[in-house]
This record gives structure tokens, sequence and C-alpha cells, in this order.
């Protein structure tokens, strides 16, 4: 059996440094919170709200360091919550996804893209890789046991050696398999 430690990836953006500046000030830059199981990403002290054509959401995470390109993950929830149309996107694919305003305390940023809901995914090592018999970019399932046991299909394995071994899964979907506290899942081939 091949189980990978599973989290729930909250609502999140990833902005660049002239973002950063826009929102924030001239001269800022993200404030390091607490680090987060990918190595070298980390939660920022730092809040923005997403503002959509129907609602706000206020009190949003960023998570740093600065990117090249600034990017909105999202539930379906969020989007529909917010009034977008967010595509199911690997992160950093991000060419025609939906628009968006990000407001924080200094400013504000219309992009003309960036808001997504991320596709699931598993964050694994070259030897993770080897270890449970897959490949960059191979499609697997994840079956998490809980209350609700649910088996996911579609989930893309990303493999590179500066990761952790870790499944990701929006909000949605944690709530709906009960992915809670410390949880575990079986990739299936």
């Amino acid at each position: 059996m091949s189980k990978v430690l599973v989290e729930t990836s909250a609502r999140h953006v990833h902005l660049t440094a002239e973002h950063i500046e826009i929102l924030f000030g001239k001269g800022a830059t993200l404030t390091h919170k607490k680090d987060l199981s990918q190595p070298g990403q980390f939660a920022c002290e730092e809040r923005v709200t997403l503002e959509g054509p129907k609602k706000s959401i206020a009190n949003v995470i960023i998570l740093g360091p600065a990117r090249p390109a600034t990017q909105v993950e999202v539930s379906f929830t969020d989007a529909r919550t917010l009034g977008i149309n967010a595509p199911v996107r690997e992160s950093g694919d991000v060419a025609g996804s939906a628009p968006l305003k990000i407001v924080g305390p200094c400013g504000s940023v219309e992009i003309a893209e960036g808001a997504i809901i991320a596709k699931r995914h598993i964050h694994l090592t070259p030897a993770d890789a080897a270890e449970f018999g897959v490949t960059d970019k191979q499609i697997v399932s994840l079956k998490i046991e809980s209350e609700r046991t649910t088996i996911f299909d579609d989930v893309v394995v990303r493999v590179n050696p500066n990761f952790s071994a870790a499944a990701h899964l929006d909000t949605d979907e944690a709530n709906a398999a009960c992915a809670f506290g410390v949880c575990y899942g079986e990739i299936i081939k």
C-alpha cells in the first residue's frame, strides 16, 4: 500500500514583488509567519481581500516567497461566492484563468487572469515517486479512509527533488472526505 500525508490547501494568494509593493507599500516584503510542509514555502503575516463581481472574501492568507506571477487559489465554493468562473488547473497554469481584484491596506491590483481552483495533486521527491511506482504528471487516484471514505480520481503526481511528500486537496474536497487533522491517503494506480 502506498500511503501519503493528506493536507488541506485552503484559499491563498501568491504575489509578485511588484504586487506586494502595490498592496502593502513601497519597499514592502512578505513577513514570514510559519513554514509550510513544502520546503521553502511559508505562510505570511500579511492578508488581503479578494473582490469578485458578486462578493468579497476578507483575510486571505498570502504564501511566500514572492513569485514570478500572481496567482489566487480558491475552492469551487469560494469561486461561487466571489462570482468568478475559475478553472481547475495545476498551480502556475493561469493562462486564460479568471480575473479578480486583490485589495491590500495600501492599494489594490486587478489581475486579468490568475484565479484558479487548484487541481488536486501529490507532491513527491524522485525517491518517493520510485518507492510508490509513479512518475511526474502521472494521473492516479487517492483513497482516504474516514467517516466518509472517499476515492478521488484525476489526481496529478508532481515530482521534484525540492518537494516533501504530501497530497493537497482544497477545502471543499477535504470537507467532503472528512480529511481532518493528521490524515493519510492511499495512492491507487
